[in-house]
């Protein structure tokens, strides 16, 4: 059985060209910002550590991201899911052919994928899965407040921001988060712009926010009024550059839960995450040297296929980081194997590291907070989940 294990170690936007649908972008912006609280100046510096969490919603599959090409178990276990064109990255593993930007960003040693990786949470259920994993405890409904809103909490000046309808659990319990939502796919009319455009000039605490969010350029062009993984991204990434831009981020994703056509679904959603991934590289800049993306799913899927070409939920799924601060270019973590025997209940992958070894792992190593922090407050009661180490 093959083992692979854990090697240690820009314009500003011009006001001719601002259409109703920014505005309308822009004060859904606002709106979430003033129901929060006033803004927290930060204390940052073009140099400071950033951190982007992109959820996947509905569970992905790793096997099908990560082919395990070395293990002698694979074309017997995924029958007809088998990916072909994988493109090569150890000689044990290869990456999907969807994700060639992925695939060049392995090469520059900035991307790291971590195997058999899962929450605490070991069953099924979507709802429980998310929740396990957003609040940062061993169990679904542990907390009311999420991981990542403890962390901004625990770092003075420091801003969060969310890519959301509605912030997502893992932001909540912090004062100094956003919340961004995309724009409508409808313009507002010209009446209607004019008149809010004269009520906000009219108060003195929404006029300069307001402003603000119009020149913060958070207007993504949408594609028949879809917002996709992509467009979240490039919203993060403008948020994300700057002295005063936010530290942390969260970006949400969904259709990932392939009960049926996988491989036709999953090429399409492959290649919007690999265009995600390009488009924060391109948005940051200078400030991609600074920054750890954390690509996660609530849990992966089953090892065989069912009888819709799709999949089933399981178990033990991957984890991609990256960033110009990831020690990439290495596949890393405990592989268990795609044996019959080695499967738990004979259909899932086991998952041999718990995710919050790698949350931990990248706010030690990246974010720079004292383990007696991340112990107590980021992730009570997990001090026997140690910190995944050589991450970044």
């Amino acid at each position: 059985m093959m083992r692979n294990r854990n090697a240690g170690k820009s314009s500003e936007m011009q006001a001719a060209t601002m259409t109703r649908r920014r505005f309308l972008a822009a004060l859904g912006g606002l709106t979430a910002t003033l129901a929060i609280g006033p803004r927290v100046a930060s204390a940052s510096t073009a140099s400071s550590p950033r951190m982007l969490v992109v959820l996947l919603r509905g569970a992905m599959d790793g096997l099908h991201l990560l082919p395990p090409r070395g293990d002698p178990h694979l074309a017997t276990a995924r029958g007809v899911l088998a990916v072909e064109g994988a493109r090569s990255l150890d000689g044990s593993f290869g990456l999907h052919p969807g994700l060639p930007f992925a695939h060049a960003l392995f090469a520059r040693k900035q991307l790291l994928p971590v195997l058999a990786v899962a929450p605490p949470y070991r069953q099924r259920s979507h709802f429980d899965a998310q929740d396990c994993l957003e609040n940062g405890t061993a169990v679904p409904g542990g907390r009311r407040d999420g991981w990542i809103g403890r962390c901004i909490e625990a770092m003075s000046g420091t801003q969060g921001l969310a890519i959301a309808q509605v912030m997502p659990l893992a932001m909540r319990g912090s004062t100094r988060s956003d919340i961004w939502s995309p724009p409508l796919p409808r313009d507002p009319s010209e009446m209607l712009m004019g008149q809010l455009q004269a009520l906000y000039a009219e108060d003195a605490r929404l006029a300069p926010a307001f402003a603000d969010a119009m020149r913060a350029g958070d207007l993504a062009t949408t594609r028949a009024g879809a917002f996709r993984l992509e467009d979240a991204m490039a919203v993060a990434a403008r948020r994300l550059k700057g002295n005063d831009g936010a530290r942390i981020a969260f970006v949400e994703d969904t259709g990932w839960d392939t009960h049926r056509g996988q491989e036709a679904a999953l090429a399409r959603k492959f290649g919007e995450l690999d265009a995600g991934l390009r488009g924060l590289h391109d948005g940051l800049g200078e400030d991609w040297r600074s920054t750890v993306v954390m690509v996660v799913t609530e849990f992966g899927r089953t090892v065989r296929a069912n009888g819709s070409g799709g999949t089933d939920h399981g178990v033990g799924g991957v984890a991609l980081l990256a960033g110009g601060a990831v020690r990439g270019g290495r596949v890393v973590g405990d592989w268990p194997g795609l044996a019959p025997a080695d499967l738990l209940g004979g259909r899932d992958l086991r998952a041999t590291t718990d995710l919050r070894a790698l949350f931990k792992g990248v706010l030690l190593g990246h974010l720079g907070l004292p383990e007696s922090v991340v112990e107590t407050m980021v992730f009570p009661d997990s001090r026997d989940v140690r910190p995944f180490d050589g991450l970044v």
